[in-house]
């Protein structure tokens, strides 16, 4: 299990749990009143190509607000996201960390660090890049790493 209490590292993290670090702080934007998740994207130089949290659109509906769809209509955690009453309109960190890369030529051979485990929606999207590792926590907080073909 990584510690990801930036404080309580006796000594300088490893490349991973430096990715998870980072991904943690930017977690702390997520608008979601359920669960707050960061991504971010690691080129192959070790340098951040593109971070992200779970969110709503710039200058959308803010959850935080009070304006959670899935936490007013009374849905069950796990059931539809996309549709149907609740349909979530927050776009998944992972995600926001791929429209944040400027350069696509930095996905190749790229790593992804993500303080959640990816959705099959996300999943299927990351196929088609070039990022070719995925690095993520699981329910307990223990990481998990997917390689090509995730």
């Amino acid at each position: 299990m990584i510690d990801l209490g930036p404080w309580d590292l006796p000594r300088r993290p490893s490349k991973d749990e430096w990715g998870f670090l980072v991904a943690s702080a930017v977690g702390t934007r997520g608008e979601c009143t359920r669960r707050q998740v960061g991504a971010i994207i690691v080129d192959t130089e070790g340098r951040i190509a593109g971070a992200g949290y779970n969110g709503s659109y710039p200058g959308g509906p803010s959850c935080l607000e009070g304006a959670c769809p899935r936490g007013s209509s009374g849905v069950l955690p796990g059931s539809q996201y996309d549709t149907g009453p609740g349909a979530c309109h927050a776009v998944h960190a992972e995600l926001n960390a791929l429209l944040d890369v400027s350069e696509k030529a930095r996905l190749a051979g790229a790593t992804l660090y993500v303080t959640a485990e990816p959705c099959d929606g996300c999943l299927k999207i990351l196929r088609n890049t070039a990022i070719r590792r995925i690095y993520h926590l699981d329910e307990e907080g223990v990481p998990d790493a997917r390689v090509w073909p995730f």
